[in-house]
């Protein structure tokens, strides 16, 4: 069994919170894109709109506040994971120290 160090731990944290904050960016750009789309009306311009439009039941919009959670979520991971790489280092360059 293999124990990872801690500098992979910390990396990994890192790399698992830039996903995270990527994917809630995505998703509050689809719900704020969708709800901008939803408020343009040409009927405003003074033109009738005569298309008609069937609703996609397959287009899914992310929760907004569910994803605001969780790019505060991937902060406060991203935090940590700094820690454990601040810790990893501090711990090295003790048993350094000791050993020189």
């Amino acid at each position: 069994m293999e124990i990872p160090s801690a500098f992979n731990s910390g990396l990994q944290g890192l790399q698992n919170a830039r996903a995270t904050a990527d994917q809630a960016a995505a998703d509050i750009v689809a719900t704020t894109t969708f709800s901008t789309e939803q408020q343009m009306n040409p009927a405003e311009n003074g033109e009738v709109n005569t298309e008609v439009t069937k609703p996609n039941s397959n287009l899914e919009i992310p929760d907004l506040n569910r994803a605001i959670v969780n790019l505060k979520v991937a902060e406060f991971q991203a935090k940590a994971s700094i820690e454990v790489i601040k810790s990893a280092d501090d711990a090295l360059g003790t048993l350094l120290d000791v050993t020189a």
